[in-house]
């Protein structure tokens, strides 16, 4: 175990201000996160370089479309989380006690640099939320960066602002999930609350690459007004903003049908008015490629797995597309 970061002590126990939840916690319990627990007074990290995956994955799985395109990252994941997604596509991981492997920030630096002849350029953290892995990634991420890499969250955006801003200078990218537009959505389906996410959003993109995934749920989160909402929102703070469409399919505690094909492309052509690249995704591929948002040439085509950017130029008209770091394919 790790002691914590970011608690305080009173009468009534500890509380965790890591996430907005809060937790009062009191001696020997975890909070919501299952993974953060009080014991002799302190607060301690009980999934410090406990991995319960790693992969190296193409970037475009995070899904990081604008931010070094064709490469790799090394892929790390842990337990616990502080939503409760009802469909969680990882909740063996994230709900369950899966299996783990040690892995100590220096290890997992050296495995990263090991990697970097099959095109690493870093480490992602996702699979699991990756904010309750923070006493970890902090440790990790500036070992990452003076070993001249990048350091990658996949997350869920809930998180406060204090940690946030402390973790920011050493992370290079953020896919953020944008869960749904409206807060009846967090608080039902996620145990969340929208406005946390969305001040996680406007401060990351400050700082970092980022981009926005939002899975669409039939009959929950897909209305044109809720849609139109969110595309306007983040087109607010920069209408580059990648926004990634993605199919829900029925997993954890959700049955529901999974979301047609007809839906996402309705909501793509409600973003695309608001924001210069929307993506579908989940659905084989159909929606990944890159197009000018001036002229509407396809400058990166993923199937077919190569570019036709003239440095970060679309070739046709000369506009500039908006891309982080070294295209790869």
């Amino acid at each position: 175990m790790r002691e914590a970061l970011h608690y305080t002590q009173h009468d009534k126990g500890i509380t965790c201000s890591l996430c907005p939840k809060s937790c009062i916690i009191s001696e020997g319990q975890t909070g919501f996160c299952r993974v953060r627990q009080h014991t002799g007074g302190k607060l301690y990290s009980l999934n410090y370089a406990q991995a319960t995956a790693q992969a190296l994955d193409p970037i475009e799985k995070k899904p990081l479309y604008h931010f070094y395109p064709g490469s790799y990252i090394l892929s790390l994941g842990t337990w616990g989380c502080n939503f409760a997604c009802k469909f969680c596509q990882n909740w063996h991981i994230a709900q369950d006690n899966p299996s783990v492997t040690n892995l100590e920030p220096q290890a997992a630096v050296a495995l990263a640099s090991h990697l970097i002849g099959q095109g690493n350029i870093g480490i992602a953290y996702t699979y699991s939320e990756p904010s309750v892995w923070y006493e970890y990634i902090l440790d990790t991420a500036s070992l990452v960066q003076a070993a001249g890499l990048k350091n990658v969250l996949v997350t869920n955006g809930f998180i406060n602002q204090q940690p946030l801003q402390e973790l920011l200078p050493h992370i290079d990218a953020m896919n953020i999930d944008v869960k749904a537009f409206n807060n009846d959505f967090y608080k039902k389906v996620c145990a969340g609350e929208l406005e946390h996410v969305k001040q996680t959003v406007k401060l990351a993109a400050q700082h970092c690459h980022v981009e926005i995934t939002t899975l669409v749920v039939p009959g929950l989160n897909d209305s044109e007004s809720e849609i139109a909402g969110l595309a306007e929102w983040l087109a607010g703070i920069s209408p580059d903003i990648p926004l990634h469409l993605s199919r829900y399919f029925p997993n954890y505690k959700m049955d529901a049908p999974p979301t047609p094909v007809s839906t996402l492309e309705r909501a793509y052509k409600i973003a695309s008015k608001a924001l210069n690249y929307v993506y579908i995704g989940n659905t084989g591929g159909e929606g990944s490629d890159t197009y000018c948002p001036d002229c509407g040439y396809k400058v990166i085509d993923r199937l077919g797995g190569y570019s036709r950017l003239n440095q970060k130029n679309c070739p046709q008209c000369g506009n500039s597309i908006s891309i982080t770091g070294e295209v790869q394919f």
